[in-house]
């Protein structure tokens, strides 16, 4: 990996994608690191009717695809080419897509001074509704059970 640390490389990455996919105006990308040190990207995919997939989702589907276990997600936008490069953290949704991957899961936060900072979805939900429920009885909706039941 040229020395720098998972956090850093995720951003540079997105970085990277921003500026090619959208060098004028607002832009975003989502970057996804996996098990066995494999990177993902994606873009916002806007559409009609409200069907819009958020950044972050295509490297989730290109993981799955990849029947590979995500352990880091990161979401970075700017508002134009000259606005600096913020983190968002993961909505509501993408952070139960995140779940499938299990709550050790690291994703990007955003900060008050907008420093790259990762969080674990345990750390971030620490109410989530799964807590409710038996750790036995949660074990189809691991990503290492759901393993087992395909081989």
């Amino acid at each position: 990996m040229d020395g720098k640390n998972i956090e850093q490389k995720m951003f540079d990455e997105a970085v990277k994608l921003i500026n090619k996919r959208y060098p004028k105006g607002w832009g975003g990308a989502g970057v996804i690191r996996t098990e066995d040190g494999m990177y993902f990207t994606s873009v916002y995919l806007e559409a009609m009717a409200d069907v819009s997939l958020c950044i972050e989702t295509g490297a989730m589907c290109e993981a799955h695809k990849h029947d590979t276990r995500v352990t880091h997600s990161l979401c970075v936008v700017r508002n134009d080419e000259n606005s600096k490069y913020e983190i968002l953290t993961p909505c509501g949704v993408c952070q139960e897509r995140l779940r499938f991957w299990g709550n050790n899961v690291m994703v990007g936060v955003t900060t008050p001074d907008n420093t790259i900072k990762f969080v674990s979805l345990a750390e971030l939900q620490p109410y989530h509704w799964t807590t409710s429920m038996p750790v036995e009885s949660l074990e189809n909706y691991d990503y290492f059970q759901n393993k087992k039941l395909r081989s």
